[in-house]
């Protein structure tokens, strides 16, 4: 049987590219809650679960390291932020302004994981050439 490790790299950027899609709904969410009295902000993690899942070994290159990457644990959770601080008299800590940078920020994310994809296809399309 041949086994390829070709798409390693795309699988890695396809779990982060779903992570920040999720970040983005969750951020959404958010802000259509800005209202909501008692509501508490949400957020997605991923980077300390690929982070962990990569590990800091010091003498492994990135390519073993994606290779030999646990895809099944690279999951982002979803989590409620500062649940107990509120500077607001209705409990809820959403701040839109936060909340639109960040969602800004996520969208470049996302643009930017998407078009790595695509470099990685167009590599490996060329060399299948």
């Amino acid at each position: 049987m041949f086994s390829t490790n070709a798409y390693s790299y795309i699988n890695v950027l396809n779990k982060a590219a779903d992570a920040s899609w999720l970040r983005e709904q969750t951020i959404a969410n958010n802000l259509a809650n800005v209202d909501t009295p008692g509501y508490k902000r949400k957020d997605v993690d991923f980077q300390s679960v690929l982070r962990q899942e990569l590990g800091n070994m010091k003498y492994t290159t990135l390519d073993e390291k994606v290779y030999n990457a646990d895809l099944s644990h690279l999951n982002a959770s979803t989590y409620i932020d500062a649940i107990n601080y509120s500077y607001r008299i209705d409990k809820n800590n959403v701040d839109v302004d936060t909340e639109n940078v960040e969602l800004a920020s996520e969208k470049i994310r996302y643009d930017a994981l998407t078009d790595s994809m695509t470099q990685e296809f167009s590599r490996l399309r060329s060399v299948m050439q």
